[in-house]
């Protein structure tokens, strides 16, 4: 077997194994259960957006879809930030609003 041949096998082999990964972690965005699970998920979908270039860049010869892998790579790794510093907050705020609730309680008779 030639390498230009195992290359070709190979390009096809990542791109459905991607295509899987994707269609897998579109099921936990949908059916995720809580907030995390979906922001977990749409991580992982830029993660999966990054192979898919890679293996473009390699199966082109374009090298420069390598820096746009980069620059998605920080891009996602912002987001994944801000959802996080988002939840921290949404949490902060949710257990305020049950110790006053609490409070509120116990100074009635």
């Amino acid at each position: 077997m030639s390498a230009d041949r195992f290359l070709d096998i190979s390009i096809t082999y990542a791109l459905a194994v991607l295509t899987i990964a994707f269609l897998l972690v579109t099921v936990r965005i949908v059916r995720g259960p809580t907030l995390p699970d979906r922001i977990l998920g749409l991580d992982m979908l830029v993660l999966i957006g990054i192979g898919y270039i890679a293996v473009i860049a390699i199966k082109t010869g374009f090298m420069l879809y390598l820096d746009i892998a980069i620059s998605l790579g920080l891009v996602g790794f912002l987001a994944t930030v801000a959802f996080a510093r988002f939840v921290m907050q949404r949490g902060l705020q949710q257990s305020a609003e049950s110790a006053e609730s609490g409070q509120g309680a116990e100074e009635q008779p």
